[in-house]
């Protein structure tokens, strides 16, 4: 099976507002900037996060596609929409310092997400009568199926760069993983 994951294209967020599960809106040249994202002609299925700035790449290839709520962001909780540098230090010091397993106030910790997230990857990658799979969803999404595949330490994951609008390939043949491209 191969495996398209691609990252929504650039957000208007001028503010540095933090945002994981709340909306935030896509930048007024989203249309320019659907069009440079590198779609295939087929995919025998296509899953997107409900988040609009996702669903609205899929909208826009007027692709038939369904949702998962586990392909969603991080939830940060009470941050959410926040300026980062209006959270109360006494809520972030403690998540900066151990963003693993310190929840962000309200919503949820790394590896609630990654228990999230793997429990969808691990789903997808059982069924076997699929040839080409298109995910439509977030940096710290596509940074978590990258962990897992390439099994390196869960706090390097912000190592890696997921550039907007752009995807990342991976196929998946008798157990084994191989990562062909990233941010094509």
């Amino acid at each position: 099976m191969e495996i398209h994951v691609i990252r929504h294209t650039a957000v208007e967020n001028p503010e540095n507002r933090c945002y994981g599960f709340a909306e935030m809106p896509l930048r007024k040249e989203c249309i320019h900037d659907f069009k440079s994202v590198d779609i295939d002609d087929h995919y025998d299925v296509i899953i997107s996060s409900p988040s609009e700035r996702c669903s609205l790449l899929a909208d826009y290839f007027k692709f038939d596609y369904q949702t998962d709520e586990r392909l969603r962001e991080m939830n940060f909780g009470s941050w959410e929409l926040k300026k980062w540098t209006d959270i109360p230090e006494e809520e972030i010091n403690p998540w900066y310092k151990d963003f693993i397993r310190v929840n962000a106030s309200g919503g949820e910790n790394l590896l609630e997400m990654q228990n999230r997230v793997l429990n969808f990857w691990n789903e997808l990658i059982r069924k076997k009568n699929r040839e080409k799979v298109l995910l439509i969803t977030h940096a710290g999404v596509i940074r978590l199926i990258l962990q897992a595949v390439l099994q390196f330490p869960l706090e390097n994951m912000f190592s890696i760069q997921i550039d907007y609008g752009r995807k990342v390939i991976i196929n998946w043949n008798d157990g084994l993983f191989s990562v062909k491209k990233v941010n094509v």
